[in-house]
């Protein structure tokens, strides 16, 4: 297929007409649109939800376990020079 069929080919599929919509069909894709969002906003609150609740789980654990302080030492120096 040279270049001069493949441009009247496509003026041809140009110069159709436009397939007809079914008038029913906006209704159901708003329908359709809106419970996407809804669940999506719901899926983003739920994201932001559960965040929340690990960085003020790490904040308590962190508060309570203190992992920053050196441990304290299990024996005793040995005592000389005395």
């Amino acid at each position: 297929m040279n270049r001069a069929e493949r441009e009247a080919a496509v003026r041809q599929i140009m110069e159709r007409t436009a397939p007809h919509v079914p008038t029913d069909l906006h209704a159901d894709v708003v329908r359709r649109g809106t419970r996407i969002l809804r669940r999506h906003t719901l899926a983003l609150r739920l994201l932001w939800l559960l965040l929340f609740a690990a960085t003020v789980a790490f904040v308590v654990w962190a508060a309570v376990a203190e992992p920053w302080v050196e441990p304290p030492s299990q024996t005793t120096p040995p005592l000389t020079d005395w």
